[in-house]
């Protein structure tokens, strides 16, 4: 009997100092691909000069923070042929410009020239309706105890409209993002929706509404979705989103990102008692 226990004991052991064993697990890798973040956003009461646009690189996944893309020339051109060229920060990946003049309707093209290749996208600066007045339910949610939100403005009649909404609660917490089309409510008053379980009285929301491309709303649309799936190890892999930026140099070599103009409204809310 004793000799069994003995046995029991080094199989115990040799299970639990086996667990503290390395594995090694090879990640498939690539060749980095330019990521461009270039979001115009003209906020309703300002004159819109002051723009940036963010380019980093794709990494491995088990690597540490985004690395940036270093040392590009980035420009955006409008419809007049006017010029905006746009200065990194220092090694930030970061690039500036002050001088940027927005123009609702008007088409832009962003050029960014990296490592001797050129990628470009065109888009136009959309207009978007101004937040009429938000109304707060807190008793919303399935649970009942839910903070709810709804930022009402009125769309305007006669033309398909498109918007992106972003709504970045001052808890700690993921913002929201999400989208909205006119096609059954065309120019009628509509709202945008928020809900989150863990406001309280006293904390802000800064609730913006961007006027965006069918071209934006359908990709990031396909975006939202593919991010908001939990799925297992035998799920369907999300494919690869490709936005409206190209790599006119090497096509293979294409980027991810968007270039998108937008007029934006933002409101601040507080959460009444």
């Amino acid at each position: 009997m004793m000799k069994i226990k003995y046995i029991l004991l080094l199989f115990i052991a040799f299970i639990v100092f086996s667990c503290e064993d390395v594995i090694d697990v090879d990640v498939p890798t690539s060749e980095p691909r330019l990521v461009i973040d270039a979001s115009i956003n003209w906020f309703k009461g300002t004159a819109g000069n002051e723009q940036s646009i963010k380019l980093t690189l794709t990494a491995p996944f088990f690597n540490d923070g985004v690395p940036p893309a270093n040392n590009a020339l980035v420009s955006i051109t409008d419809q007049n042929n006017n010029i905006f060229d746009f200065i990194e920060e220092g090694d930030s990946g970061i690039y500036m410009n002050s001088d940027f003049i927005p123009v609702i309707n008007s088409e832009y093209t962003l050029t960014i020239i990296y490592n001797n290749e050129t990628y470009t996208a065109t888009d136009t600066l959309l207009s978007v309706a101004e937040i009429d007045r938000v109304e707060q339910n807190l008793e919303g949610g399935f649970t009942g105890e839910e903070t709810e939100l709804k930022a009402f403005f009125t769309d305007p009649a006669d033309e398909e409209n498109y918007y992106f909404f972003e709504y970045i609660p001052s808890i700690p917490v993921t913002p929201t993002l999400d989208t909205f089309k006119d096609e059954f409510v065309n120019g009628n008053e509509i709202f945008g929706f928020y809900v989150e379980e863990d406001l309280e009285p006293g904390d802000e929301v800064i609730i913006r509404n961007y006027g965006v491309s069918e071209q934006f709303y359908e990709f990031i649309f396909v975006l939202l979705q593919q991010t908001s799936q939990g799925g297992g190890p035998f799920e369907t892999q999300p494919a690869t989103v490709r936005g409206n930026c190209i790599n006119v140099t090497n096509s293979n070599n294409y980027p991810l990102g968007y270039f998108r103009l937008s007029e934006v409204s933002e409101i601040i809310y507080t959460v009444q008692n």
